[in-house]
């Protein structure tokens, strides 16, 4: 595809970011609930899958699992808020980043197709 040319692997590395941070907002909504485990998804593993020519959404797929506490509790819910919030800002950090990089590759396409 053209985007692929284009955007390289930060257009699939945003794809992953974003189901990640799904995930883990999902989690932190559901630390109060009795038995909910706690999901995450291995990004490092996730891009060595896409580098090496999977697609995106299959590399997620086959690369998110639950998460083992260091605490668990007595209700079954392995969510460690702390962890999750952590993690979470991490991984918003790193989609801010990707997503800078693509705006900013965007407006350096735009510059060129306006000839400037």
């Amino acid at each position: 595809m053209m985007a692929d040319k284009i955007f390289g692997i930060h257009g699939d590395a945003l794809r992953l970011r974003s189901q990640r941070l799904s995930m883990l907002a999902s989690n932190i909504a559901n630390s109060a609930t009795p038995g909910y485990k706690a999901k995450d998804l291995d990004f490092e593993r996730a891009m060595q899958e896409v580098r090496g020519g999977s697609d995106a959404d299959r590399a997620a797929k086959g690369n998110a699992g639950y998460r083992i506490p260091l605490n668990p509790s007595l209700d079954g819910n392995t969510v460690e808020l702390s962890t999750e919030q952590t993690l979470f800002a991490e991984n918003a950090v790193g989609y801010s980043t990707t997503l800078s990089f693509l705006e900013g590759r965007v407006a350096t396409l735009t510059r060129a197709l306006k000839g400037e």
